[in-house]
């Protein structure tokens, strides 16, 4: 089991995001973050590690670009036990990331309150967000996805009790539960554009 020692986390639902960063940095996992989770976490006292530092590059497009990068995507798909898959990582100055704490743009809320205009529910369509979680849920053998704050009780009860480490069983059933959150956000994109847009002819 692979230990974890670096952990990003992104999140537009911080329902328990405090407490269980606290417990992860108890643990020395070291916390990169960007954006409002970043500031909100600093807000309570927890070091975290901006992604601008680890990319070399600041937020852009009023923050459509934070993660979209080969320094964190490299670090979370990177295969292990692939020296090769090392040799890149280290050639690249790329350091693995263990753990992806993401959930996405809060779309259906705001298409739920029914006077949003269709500049802000196009904004509200997440990109980085569905692809770091894809990205870790794929590489599930070595990288934990945690999408629900309901899991967070869980998962740090399991790294407390195993040196930092998630069982395969937990990284499996984390990176199912991954893959129906993006599945789920990704039909209700859909079906918004099939009320708004007529069909091709």
């Amino acid at each position: 089991m692979p230990q974890v020692k670096r952990a990003l986390v992104s999140v537009s639902d911080r329902s328990g995001l405090v407490p269980f960063a606290q417990r992860l940095s108890r643990l020395g996992v070291v916390l990169l973050s960007s954006g409002g989770t970043g500031r909100h976490l600093r807000e309570h006292g927890l070091e975290v590690v901006e992604v601008s530092e680890v990319t070399g590059f600041p937020e852009m497009l009023d923050g459509r670009v934070k993660t979209l990068h080969p320094k964190i995507h490299g670090g979370i798909l990177a295969v292990r036990d692939n020296p090769e898959h090392l040799q890149q990582l280290k050639a690249q100055g790329i350091e693995p990331i263990d753990l992806v704490v993401v959930n996405l743009y809060p779309f259906r809320q705001v298409l739920a309150r029914g006077n949003a205009s269709r500049e802000e529910i196009i904004e509200n369509i997440d990109i980085g967000g569905p692809a770091l979680v894809r990205a870790a849920a794929k590489n599930y053998a070595y990288v934990g996805v945690v999408v629900d704050p309901a899991d967070y009780s869980a998962v740090a009860e399991e790294l407390e009790a195993n040196d930092c480490r998630l069982s395969e069983e937990t990284r499996a059933a984390l990176a199912r539960k991954a893959f129906e959150h993006t599945a789920d956000y990704d039909a209700a994109v859909a079906a918004y554009f099939r009320s708004q847009f007529a069909p091709l002819t």
